[in-house]
C-alpha cells in the first residue's frame, strides 16, 4: 500500500472505529425494534401510514410496504435516510481531512516538500478515504446482516448487501465531493457547506420529485436517485444506477486534480 494512503488511514483510525461504533450503534438500536414493530400491524401496517401526510410518507420513501414488512422496515428507518446521513457525515470529515483541513492547519505544505507531486497525493488520500469507508462499510454491513437474522426481518442477505454497497457509493460520491471542493478553494467550511447543499437538494427532490412535476425532472441529477430509485432491498442491485454513481465520483476526482494542481497552497 502507498506510504501516503497508509499514513493517512493510520490518522483516521480513530474518527474510523468512532464512526463504526456509532453507525453500528444506531443499526442496532433501530433494528432491536422491530420484533415489537411486527407485532403490532394495526398501528404500523401500510394501511395506518396512509394516515401520514403524503409529504412526510415522500420523504420516507413512500411507506408502501409498511414497517410490519421486514424489507419495508428495513428500507425505511435504516437506507432510506438515516443510515445513508450518518455515512455522508462520515465520508464528509474524512474528505475534508484529505486536503482542506490539513492546509488550513498548515501541515499540507510540509507534506509537499516531500518527492511527490500533488496529483499523486491527492489520489492517495483519495484512496485512504475510499478504504476508511469501505471499512465502516464492511462492519456495519456484518453488524445489520447478523442483527438482520437475530429478529426475523426475513429480507435476504443478498438485498442487504445491495443496500449497503449503495450507501457506500454514495457516501463515496459525496467524501469525493468535500474532497474535490476543498482542494478547488483550500476552505473546509465551504466543503462542508457545499456536500449539505447537495446533498439535502437531491434527496428532496428524489422524493419529493416524484409527485411534484415542477421538479421532477431534477432528480436525474441527484446523487440519492441513483441509490433509491433502483430499490435495492426490494429488487436486489441496480447495476446502472450504481455505475453511475461510481462514474460520477470518478469525474470528481477528475476535476479534483487539476483544480489543486493549479492553484497556490496555503495562501
Amino acid at each position: 500500500m502507498p506510504a501516503l494512503t497508509s499514513k493517512s488511514l493510520r490518522d483516521h483510525r480513530r474518527a474510523l472505529i468512532g464512526w463504526t461504533v456509532g453507525i453500528g450503534a444506531f443499526f442496532g438500536l433501530y433494528l432491536s425494534f422491530y420484533p415489537n414493530i411486527a407485532s403490532n400491524p394495526d398501528l404500523y401496517g401500510a394501511a395506518a401510514l396512509k394516515k401520514f401526510p403524503p409529504a412526510m410518507r415522500d420523504l420516507m420513501g413512500g411507506l408502501a410496504g409498511g414497517f410490519t414488512s421486514g424489507s419495508g422496515f428495513l428500507q425505511a428507518l435504516v437506507y432510506q435516510l438515516f443510515g445513508p446521513l450518518l455515512f455522508i457525515m462520515c465520508a464528509a470529515v474524512l474528505g475534508n481531512r484529505a486536503i482542506a483541513r490539513p492546509e488550513e492547519a498548515g501541515t499540507l505544505e510540509l507534506t509537499l516538500t516531500l518527492p511527490i507531486t500533488r496529483r499523486r497525493l491527492l489520489l492517495e488520500r483519495f484512496a485512504a478515504l475510499a478504504l476508511s469507508l469501505l471499512g465502516v462499510a464492511a462492519v456495519t454491513l456484518v453488524i445489520v446482516l447478523a442483527l438482520s437474522a437475530a429478529v426475523g426481518l426475513g429480507v435476504p442477505a443478498g438485498r442487504i448487501l445491495a443496500g449497503h454497497t449503495g450507501v457506500f457509493l454514495l457516501a463515496l460520491f459525496f467524501g469525493t465531493l468535500c474532497l474535490t471542493v476543498g482542494a478547488a478553494t483550500r476552505r473546509p467550511g465551504v466543503a462542508l457547506a457545499v456536500v449539505g447543499v447537495v446533498a439535502v437538494a437531491g434527496y428532496v427532490v428524489e422524493t419529493m420529485g416524484k409527485d411534484v412535476d415542477a421538479v421532477s425532472w431534477l432528480r436525474w441529477i441527484s446523487p440519492f436517485h441513483y441509490y433509491l430509485d433502483g430499490r435495492p432491498i426490494q429488487l436486489g442491485f441496480p447495476v446502472w444506477e450504481y455505475l453511475v454513481l461510481a462514474a460520477a465520483t470518478a469525474v470528481l476526482v477528475l476535476v479534483a486534480i487539476p483544480a489543486f494542481d493549479r492553484r497556490d497552497v496555503g495562501v
